[in-house]
């Protein structure tokens, strides 16, 4: 039997409810969570990945975190903006990446270490949230949530990195359930999330695309930091994409020190990214 299987997304209802029509797309959706580390030609294994040899993601004591979906590479310019904000980072954590040639070029050339989620694949062309670090995770796995109306998964990776205090890093990258008015897929969501969390005793990092376009998901999503002792990162410019008044990417942290964060302006994206750089306590 397939591992994928075939689905036609109910994209209708999604495009009527915007005015934008109706239509539907098939897509195939994977049966469990994957995630590969292979991006010229990627072979995804079930849930986890693991590195027999990981070094400390940090750089003397500090390292630098960029979060960005970067829009299935939509826009021209994607590639100079990733450069420009990447530049100097040691982890960078995309949602709605689409490992389509000009991906797999950009990191064919680059020098990257790469594990990303296999949300679904249209056209033959995997898409979801990819890591790239500059150093190998000890451990990487990832999970799937359905968007209820148009069947489609969102997707999140958690790995696991050495510092050089010998502590643990876990890293969440997320893209958050967003088509649904109600809350309890929002939650299921987190609450997949929060079961290997809560085994984490050391210094968290939990930053990505969360789709908080309404208060009532922003008090979900306060919610499980506060749970788990993180902090909203405070930016020194914010530029972050606002709906209904309320930004929809964030960086929680746990255990380290802020040194600083922005998020700048670009138009290579719907979105625009946040930089922060860490210090080890």
């Amino acid at each position: 039997m397939s591992r994928y299987a075939k689905v036609v997304a109910g994209l209708g209802v999604v495009a009527g409810a915007l005015g934008a029509g109706a239509f539907n797309w098939s897509f195939d959706v994977a049966d469990a969570p994957e995630v590969s580390a292979n991006v010229l030609a990627p072979q995804f294994s079930y849930r986890c990945i693991d590195s027999d040899i990981a070094m400390p993601l940090d750089n003397e004591g500090e390292f630098t975190v960029s979060v960005w979906n970067i829009y299935k590479q939509q826009k021209e310019n994607w590639r100079n903006a990733l450069d420009r904000f990447t530049k100097g980072s040691e982890l960078v954590l995309l949602q709605e990446a689409s490992l389509n040639p000009d991906l797999q070029d950009y990191l064919d050339d680059s020098e990257w270490k790469v594990r990303m989620a296999n949300a679904f694949k249209f056209m033959n062309t995997p898409a979801g949230v990819m890591n790239l670090s500059s150093v190998n995770a000890k451990k990487t796995c990832a999970y799937l949530a359905m968007e209820p109306w148009i069947r489609l998964p969102k997707s999140a990776l958690i790995s696991e990195f050495a510092l050089s205090d010998g502590s643990t890093l876990a890293v969440v990258n997320l893209h958050g359930v967003n088509f649904v008015f109600g809350l309890e897929e929002y939650e299921e969501q987190l609450k997949s999330l929060k079961l290997v969390l809560d085994r984490h005793n050391g210094p968290i990092i939990l930053a990505g695309d969360f789709n908080t376009w309404r208060q009532a998901r922003m008090d979900v999503v306060n919610r499980f930091a506060e749970s788990l002792g993180l902090r909203d990162v405070q930016l020194r410019e914010d530029q972050r994409v606002k709906i209904l008044g309320k930004p929809l990417d964030h960086i929680y942290y746990r255990g380290l020190d802020l040194v600083i964060a922005e998020a700048p302006k670009t138009d290579a994206s719907d979105h625009n990214p946040i930089i922060a750089s860490f210090r080890l306590q």
